[in-house]
């Protein structure tokens, strides 16, 4: 397989925000983008880049229908209303957008949807010690070491991109004289970005995300009222009798044109179509003709991470402190406050938990979790436990759809398994956060899925 050129991360969103800012939402011809004819376009999901990909086509006039399986529209963006009455929103899935998710914001600002200030600053709880934010960091042997790492990062070239490709994120700390308490934080914080353990992440995948986010790993924003807000105006805009939530493929036919074949009997037929769905879902479709066997086993390969969101709501905020977030070397892993600019007495804590964790504390009742957060907390905030009022639990890890969070590039993955799962596929194109060069953000969603578009409109 021919190696694909690497770009940085902020190049490829550079890009991506001029393509959409021209050739997709303008009503003028560029370059060999023809606008005039209508073509029927079918998009399975209605997920961020399904929804995107929908919206971009309609806006070029084209004839689109959305299918989704599940009964609702979002996919993994998922807001959840705890308390009605004091109108408490909170994120069941996907949760921040980053300072340099230049498409969401400027969807945002197109759409009307605020944008808040999502930033924490981190408390800590190890070895049964709490320390407030701003009174920790890593050891003044280790800050060097990994600012080298950062900056080291600008000069690679695609040789050793590759090479750092090949080893974990947890080798290579270690390699670079990571060790002991630093290494320990390294693991509990980074492994939140990737939903499992360094262990398990490629080291060039890692070093990317922390060269090339801003200063709070893209934990900068969120739309208020819920992330569901820029999926009801993508709806909007797509028109929803053009979404048809309830429709599980069953089967893709493609000929001279596709044909659609729903669970549910009820079929569909178009000139392209868009697949913007995670590849475990993807792999329970009947394709005919089949689909190759480099995109099979890509399919196969590809992990998405076990991510538990376990949200607690509190009759008090008595943690004091909206920007509030706290992580510790116990079961519960990392709590964030929820609730930041959604005015209440009450407030929410999110446990948000990954890998093994998150899978044992799915497992358990919310009696369970309960006592859990006491142990955890209750020797610093002794108040927390008695305080509780309700909670909402969602594993990632079981979801039907997914089986996981987001897409998590194992060793030697960038290079292979990634442009596998890119390519078109007859009259099909692929879209979905996995695909971004940026995984687990509505972002790389958008993105991905207006660049699916463009490849159609292109036609």
């Amino acid at each position: 397989m021919d190696k694909p050129q690497q770009t940085s991360r902020r190049e490829f969103l550079r890009q991506s925000a001029f393509l959409a800012g021209t050739s997709l939402l303008s009503t003028r011809s560029f370059g060999n983008i023809y606008v005039g004819k209508q073509s029927r376009v079918i998009v399975i999901g209605a997920g961020f880049a399904g929804l995107a990909a929908a919206y971009a086509l309609k806006q070029k006039g084209m004839n689109v229908t959305v299918l989704e399986t599940r009964n609702r529209i979002g996919g993994r963006v998922f807001s959840h209303t705890i308390d009605p009455k004091e109108n408490l929103v909170v994120e069941l899935g996907a949760e921040w957008v980053g300072n340099s998710h230049e498409r969401v914001r400027t969807l945002c600002d197109q759409f009307k949807i605020p944008l808040l200030n999502n930033q924490f600053d981190t408390h800590l709880i190890y070895q049964n010690q709490y320390t407030k934010a701003n009174a920790w960091d890593f050891s003044e042997n280790w800050k060097p070491k990994m600012k080298a790492l950062l900056e080291g990062y600008k000069k690679l070239d695609e040789t050793q991109k590759a090479e750092l490709d090949s080893i974990d994120w947890w080798r290579y700390l270690v390699n670079n004289g990571c060790e002991g308490k630093d290494l320990i934080l390294r693991e509990l914080l980074d492994s939140t970005d990737f939903g499992e353990s360094i262990r398990h992440v490629s080291a060039f995948v890692a070093l990317a995300t922390f060269a090339e986010s801003s200063e709070k790993n893209e934990m900068d924003l969120k739309m208020q009222g819920g992330n569901t807000m820029l999926a009801r105006k993508f709806a909007e805009g797509i028109g929803e009798g053009n979404i048809l939530t309830g429709h599980a493929v069953k089967r893709i036919e493609q000929k001279d044109s596709v044909k659609v074949t729903c669970e549910n009997g009820k079929t569909f037929e178009a000139d392209k179509l868009i697949c913007a769905i995670p590849t475990f879902a993807m792999k329970n479709i009947q394709w005919e003709p089949g689909l190759p066997a480099e995109k099979i086993q890509a399919i196969n390969e590809l992990q998405y991470a076990r991510i538990n969101k376990n949200a607690i709501l509190f009759k008090k905020r008595f943690w004091n402190d909206e920007s509030f977030d706290l992580v510790t070397d116990q079961t519960p892993h990392y709590f964030y406050h929820a609730t930041k600019n959604q005015p209440s007495q009450k407030g929410v804590l999110i446990s948000y938990t990954i890998g093994e964790k998150a899978e044992l504390i799915s497992a358990q009742n919310d009696e369970w979790r309960k006592q859990m957060l006491g142990q955890t907390l209750g020797p610093y905030f002794p108040k927390a436990q008695k305080l509780i009022e309700s909670q909402a639990n969602y594993y990632w890890g079981t979801d039907k759809i997914s089986q996981g969070a987001y897409a998590m590039y194992g060793l030697n993955q960038w290079n292979t398994t990634r442009p596998a799962l890119q390519k078109p596929f007859l009259h099909t194109s692929f879209a979905g956060e996995h695909l971004a060069d940026w995984q687990g953000f509505m972002e790389g969603a958008i993105v991905t899925g207006e660049m699916a578009a463009a490849e159609i409109i292109a036609v």
